[in-house]
């Protein structure tokens, strides 16, 4: 049987002039998300066409955890960023594994 999981992807896009400074702050977000109880996977990826457009691919074992990693201090302090950081708000996904 197919473990139940909440997968999310995540697409984040730079500001112009801001991809390095984006894909550094990102980065500062694995170690600790990875450490969050529920996350099973949380990878970052960068387009290979587009300098700056990321993408999170992320499995967590309930909604709940996923919520409560929406309100950890880092990602709450990645928040604050976003307005210097982000050429658009991000696109937040939802899925849960059906095969």
């Amino acid at each position: 049987m197919t473990e139940k999981l909440l997968t999310v992807v995540a697409e984040i896009t730079a500001a112009p002039g801001k991809e390095a400074e984006l894909r550094e702050a990102l980065l500062g977000l694995i170690e600790p998300t990875r450490a969050e109880e529920g996350c099973v996977q949380y990878d970052l990826h960068e387009s290979t066409g587009t300098p700056g457009q990321f993408v999170f691919y992320e499995n967590w074992t309930s909604l709940e955890h996923l919520e409560r990693h929406l309100a950890s201090p880092h990602l709450e302090a990645m928040k604050a960023r976003f307005g210097e950081l982000l050429g658009a708000p991000p696109r937040i996904l939802t899925y849960t594994r059906i095969a």
